[in-house]
């Protein structure tokens, strides 16, 4: 297909090779929808198993919350992402996709929604997290097949299922591309027409990914865009290493603090008695006997026996 020729693609470009309207879209199985297959062998399960050799720890199961204005926007939004961003790909490519943007809600470095992580950065005219919400992808009416598809896979990932094989991934690109954070990352493995990374350090360790779903969706498209969303000051999409290391750093305070504000436990007290015995002395293990006490015919005890004649 055209959108395989090297230089002639863009990250969400496979889109544009969708029929607006596909003859009997409706009635097609998932098995009759055209699907990328980056091996040419048909084998679209192989990848999945690499990369989940790599991945390490799952993410925790999504638990949705909130009224149901929000939860239809979340699914929107995630259906929005699952399509633009894979919609060619096999369910498992799909599946990663969308734990991704789970993934990036769990984890207080980015927004605390669905709709917020997908369109984060959207009113830029670069920059955006996902690129087909500020490079006109989405002015494209999709496919009426290809969408009930991703949306399938969109409300699946919404009522709790977890895609094992992407592990604590935040970020990925298109195989055409080698960004130039891509080597500050952990690569987990190629899924589809995309590599998958996560973070190094302790932004990437599951005790990160504990931020609270806010249950509150905004709306479920682009922001309007803003003419001084694109200079220097701006943080809407910033830089993985950048991000990785505004955690740790924050980790760092909230330790401190927690272990300044740490009220200093009172010195025990005991009753007369115990203070008459020697007090807290006789509780820490002072006088405990050496390994000299040990009487001499057991001092050879446990060894091999030299000579098993003499039983020496």
């Amino acid at each position: 297909m055209p959108f395989e020729q090297p230089g002639n693609s863009f990250p969400g470009s496979a889109f544009y090779y969708l029929e607006d309207a596909p003859r009997a879209a409706a009635g097609l199985e998932e098995t009759d929808l055209a699907v990328f297959d980056m091996s040419g062998t048909g084998e679209t399960e192989a990848s999945e198993l690499a990369a989940a050799r790599n991945a390490g720890p799952a993410a925790r199961a999504f638990m949705a919350s909130g009224a149901g204005i929000s939860k239809a926007r979340a699914l929107q939004c995630m259906t929005n992402a699952i399509y633009y961003e894979a919609a060619s790909e096999a369910i498992g490519g799909q599946r990663a996709v969308a734990q991704v943007v789970l993934n990036r809600v769990a984890h207080p470095s980015y927004p605390n929604s669905v709709c917020g992580v997908v369109f984060q950065g959207s009113e830029r005219t670069t920059g955006c997290q996902f690129s087909f919400t500020c490079d006109g992808s989405m002015r494209r009416k999709p496919g009426a097949g290809a969408w009930a598809r991703a949306q399938r896979v969109a409300q699946d990932s919404l009522s709790g299922t977890v895609y094992e094989p992407v592990g604590l991934a935040t970020h990925y690109h298109t195989v055409w591309i080698y960004p130039y954070w891509a080597p500050s990352l952990d690569h987990i493995g190629t899924i589809g027409a995309h590599r998958f990374y996560k973070w190094k350090g302790s932004a990437g360790k599951p005790a990160a990914f504990r931020a609270r779903y806010s249950g509150n969706e905004p709306a479920a498209a682009a922001r309007t865009r803003n003419a001084t969303a694109d200079t220097a000051g701006d943080t809407s999409a910033p830089d993985p290493v950048a991000l990785a290391n505004a955690y740790e750093e924050a980790r760092l305070k909230a330790v401190a603090e927690a272990e300044r504000s740490a009220p200093a436990q009172p010195a025990p007290s005991y009753s007369a008695r115990v203070e008459e015995r020697g007090g807290d002395e006789i509780f820490q293990a002072e006088n405990l006997p050496d390994s000299s006490g040990v009487k001499p015919e057991y001092a050879n005890s446990g060894r091999w026996i030299n000579d098993p004649a003499k039983g020496q």
